[in-house]
């Protein structure tokens, strides 16, 4: 599979997808609290997706080789749990972290895809911490996209900044290309050398995403439901996502709306 580079008109199609995953998102914080369960969030959020906005979760009954169908709209991944966790019957409970990552589909076949970290009541110092700093890493992932760049300098700067704090980052996932389809060229990671991997040049959309972690960066899969990835020392982990489109003097952030939380300082959502 070759890299897609997006005409002005199909920009369009993902400026609409994007800001609409978004808006999934925005919908979906007022009933992140204590005691709702992930999976009557998973609930909510695909009716907004159906009824209201005319979009479709990409997630439900996704199967790439070698895994099972997926089952919710959305990956609800809690405290210690990496990525690609199942919403389920299980409440949350004051002090939890979660990612909620959500994509979806247009009726024009377009895919957006973004995820935000929430923080159930007070959570500990530590937790919020490892939250705000994942955050900044991916602005300064954003901050690296501009024509003439390579992917490495992204995936480079976010490893310093991360180790440099004290975080790991977890190396078995990465961002993508995304497109009309759910996952396009390139592979985006969020670790390496400058100067390395892809040239960006305009018109590419991909997705920046790290996953840091509060201990080691080793991770292991929870279980037999196939999706599950948690930290193997069992300390928290915790995950921002945006897609981002290159454009002809450097980034657009594409994953934007209302509710989005701002940029950290000196941060912008276009470069």
């Amino acid at each position: 599979m070759s890299i897609t580079y997006k005409t002005p008109e199909e920009i369009a199609g993902m400026r609409e997808a994007c800001r609409l995953a978004s808006e999934v998102l925005d919908y979906i914080e007022p009933h992140v609290k204590a005691g709702v369960c992930t999976k009557e969030i998973d609930r909510l959020a695909n009716d907004y997706m159906v009824n209201v906005q005319g979009t479709r979760s990409a997630t439900i009954g996704y199967q790439p080789p070698g895994y099972p169908p997926y089952p919710g709209a959305l990956c609800t991944s809690v405290n210690h749990v990496v990525c690609h966790g199942i919403p389920n019957e299980k409440p949350l409970k004051k002090g939890d972290i979660m990612n909620i990552d959500v994509t979806i589909i247009t009726k024009d076949g377009w895919y957006g895809d973004t995820s935000r970290m929430y923080v159930v009541g007070d959570a500990s110092i530590a937790a919020r911490r490892l939250c705000g700093l994942t955050y900044e890493a991916m602005w300064i992932g954003i901050a690296q996209v501009r024509p003439g760049a390579h992917l490495g300098d992204v995936g480079a700067a976010i490893q310093k900044f991360a180790e440099g704090n004290g975080l790991s980052v977890v190396r078995e996932f990465c961002g993508h290309g995304i497109g009309k389809k759910f996952h396009e060229e390139p592979q985006v990671l969020h670790y390496g050398r400058a100067g390395t991997m892809e040239e960006l040049k305009p018109g590419m959309t991909f997705t920046i995403e790290p996953m840091l972690n509060l201990g080691r960066r080793e991770v292991k899969e929870l279980g037999n439901d196939g999706w599950t990835i948690v930290t193997k020392d069992h300390s928290l982990s915790a995950q921002w996502e945006h897609t981002v489109l290159v454009t002809d003097t450097g980034y657009e952030v594409l994953t934007l709306s209302a509710g989005s939380p701002p940029p950290p300082p000196g941060f912008a959502t276009k470069g």
